[in-house]
């Protein structure tokens, strides 16, 4: 019998017609470059048309990370000081991110006719597996802030099947009641579209602080262009339904999800309250302090290696260096671990200033930590 011989085959692919490997090369390359520099796109759904910006290019069996931002704010305002920060990169170049903007709110919109019906909450939600599907991505990591939370949360009810963590940040589960929108009416009465918005971004020692940054986003959202887009959006928002969270029941969030508020923030009892609704073996709990309202402009650095440790927790970037949580004590942090299948799912976040690698834990045990 003839002795086998092993022969590795090398895929290439394949060049159009008239074209050199050296231009392929070239062209591969700007292909890379435009990627990674973002790429804007629009899609019709049942409820109108979506834009949002591709970065990157897909991983194999990695799922893409989602963001989706609060009221008042597009996805650069919301998520460009957390994304450009130094140790996010390590994380973008791993994952491929799609960044959604509501209708109307992208850069550039033009403001609704008048009578224009704009979607709820509900229905945005339900434009994501239309975004999903023209970019053909099977599963997400979900970030959302706000309205964007609540927005992801409802997708991921939905779709559970394709949504492998969320990043929740000042989510509000809850409906309006009638003392709520008594206030939000009386309110009305005496303060702008504006200070309202801002009032929901931020916390009220902020806003009587009146920093740099509530300087910079009173006047980003006082002067908007589309300042009646965003009024579409708040009252979107103010007229969302119950999510309905049950700990224990049928109504609840499959996947690993960290919740995260800031001390003193606008939303920080609504966050307590979703985190004794969630299954405690899946949710991680980070009260930021020093953040503010929105921990994701104010404290990025924490912030950043908090979804570092949450990725570990989910099987990826097992070799991350983790530094910046361990050395600070700034913040009061609770997490849990779980085991999920065959993956195991080391839910802690963070541990004592005194170690500096990622301890095990029992599935449904919780941790109290300082970060």
């Amino acid at each position: 019998m003839a002795e086998l011989q092993e022969v590795q085959i090398t895929e290439e692919k394949p060049l159009l017609p008239g074209q050199t490997p050296e231009v392929a090369k070239e062209a591969e390359l700007a292909a890379r470059i435009l990627l990674d520099q973002g790429q804007t796109h629009s899609v019709e759904t049942p409820y109108g048309s979506v834009t949002f910006t591709v970065y990157g290019t897909p991983k194999p069996k990695r799922p893409a990370i989602l963001t989706y931002h609060d009221v008042g704010l597009n996805y650069k305002s919301c998520f460009q000081p957390l994304f450009r920060f130094g140790d996010m990169q390590e994380i973008i170049q791993n994952f491929v991110r799609v960044h959604v903007d509501a209708p109307g709110m992208e850069e550039g919109a033009p403001v609704f006719p008048l009578g224009y019906q704009y979607p709820s909450l509900d229905q945005l939600a339900d434009m994501i597996p239309c975004i999903l599907q023209y970019l053909n991505f099977s599963t997400i990591i979900g970030v959302g802030v706000g309205a964007g939370a609540y927005i992801l949360s409802r997708y991921a009810l939905n779709h559970p099947d394709t949504v492998e963590g969320l990043v929740l940040i000042n989510i509000d589960p809850n409906a309006k009641g009638w003392m709520d929108w008594a206030a939000h009416k009386l309110t009305g009465l005496t303060s702008s579209i504006s200070e309202m918005i801002l009032g929901h971004l931020f916390s009220q020692e902020e806003m009587s602080g009146n920093s740099e940054l509530i300087q910079k986003y009173r006047n980003i959202i006082t002067h908007a262009p589309n300042l009646e887009n965003i009024e579409l959006y708040w009252n979107s928002y103010n007229n969302r339904r119950d999510l309905n969270f049950e700990r224990g029941g049928d109504v609840t969030l499959k996947c690993p999800v960290m919740l995260v508020v800031g001390d003193q923030a606008p939303h920080e009892d609504a966050v307590v309250e979703c985190n004794s609704k969630l299954d405690p073996t899946q949710t991680s709990f980070l009260k930021m302090a020093d953040s503010g309202g929105q921990p994701q402009l104010t404290q990025p650095g924490k912030l950043t290696e908090a979804f570092k440790y949450f990725l570990q927790g989910m099987g990826y970037m097992a070799s991350s260096c983790m530094t910046r949580l361990s050395r600070s004590r700034t913040a009061s942090l609770t997490s849990a671990a779980s085991i999920d299948g065959n993956r195991s799912r080391s839910r802690t976040l963070s541990q004592s200033s005194e170690s500096g690698t990622l301890p095990s834990a029992p599935p449904g045990h919780t941790m109290e930590v300082s970060c």
